[in-house]
């Protein structure tokens, strides 16, 4: 059907002669002067159109646009990393202890109990500042400060338990904008490669090319900033329970103190 078509239009280009031919010559400059012009239209709307688009569908966009190949792999350290810091900070949200009504609760129940009672007392309080307590009673027989030493040893291993995790955050911290550089760096030897097949330097091949190359920067820096945001949050938190358990530690062993004297 094809070759029917093309033999039909074959033999009327023959047959109408010289005056269809100059027609068609001005036809076709027609159509491409229409052409040029259209074509600033389907410009303006192919750069209109990203802006129609959700904050969602553009940053997956740019994370297709960017490479699988390096944008998973940057992905995945931000899914890892959230995860983290949300169980650090449930954790240490579930750590923090009202001290002054602990230490109330435990002066209370040396004077009624002994140390049994106020031992219960740490017991059925949660936190790691309970539990140093708790370790600092039971061997409150021992003497002040046997009782002084095991706080203290035991506060260590409390403050390693509180700054659990952290080291992986600060080490997605440092990866991310590194697998984005290391993604630029072949992005660029990607695009001079394409210039260098091409055998020309097209504004399209090197403006695609470092495009792509520097999406993956961006991604880097952009996971790399939020992780650094909740990485301080958790120290200053952890700071802040560390700071109230040696406040509570010292006055626990003033307590054992005025509790000896008796």
């Amino acid at each position: 059907m094809k070759k029917l078509i093309a033999l039909v239009s074959l033999i009327g280009v023959f047959t109408l002669g010289a005056s269809n031919y100059v027609a068609a010559q001005d036809t076709t400059k027609t159509d491409s002067v229409a052409a040029v012009q259209a074509q600033p239209a389907d410009e303006a709307e192919l750069a209109a159109a990203p802006s129609n688009q959700t904050f969602h569908q553009q940053m997956k966009q740019r994370f297709i646009e960017g490479g699988v190949e390096w944008m998973a792999p940057i992905l995945i350290l931000l899914i890892i990393g959230l995860a983290i810091v949300i169980e650090r900070i449930i954790y240490l949200s579930l750590a923090t202890t009202n001290t002054t009504k602990l230490l109330n609760n435990i002066e209370e129940a040396l004077k009624t109990g002994g140390i049994e009672a106020a031992k219960e007392v740490c017991k059925n309080t949660r936190g790691p500042i309970a539990s140093i307590f708790w370790q600092g009673l039971d061997r409150a027989h021992e003497g002040v400060d046997i009782a002084e030493k095991s706080v203290v040893s035991y506060g260590s291993v409390q403050m390693a338990q509180l700054e659990k995790g952290l080291t992986w955050i600060s080490l997605f911290i440092a990866l991310a904008p590194m697998l984005g550089f290391l993604g630029t760096v072949v992005g660029m030897v990607q695009a001079f490669d394409a210039i260098e097949a091409a055998g020309d330097i097209s504004p399209t091949v090197v403006a695609g090319g470092i495009k792509v190359a520097l999406l993956t920067t961006i991604f880097g820096l952009i996971v790399a900033m939020i992780l650094q945001v909740f990485y301080n949050y958790l120290l200053n938190k952890i700071e802040s329970i560390v700071n109230s358990m040696e406040d509570a530690s010292i006055s626990l062993i003033d307590i054992l103190v005025k509790y000896n004297k008796k």
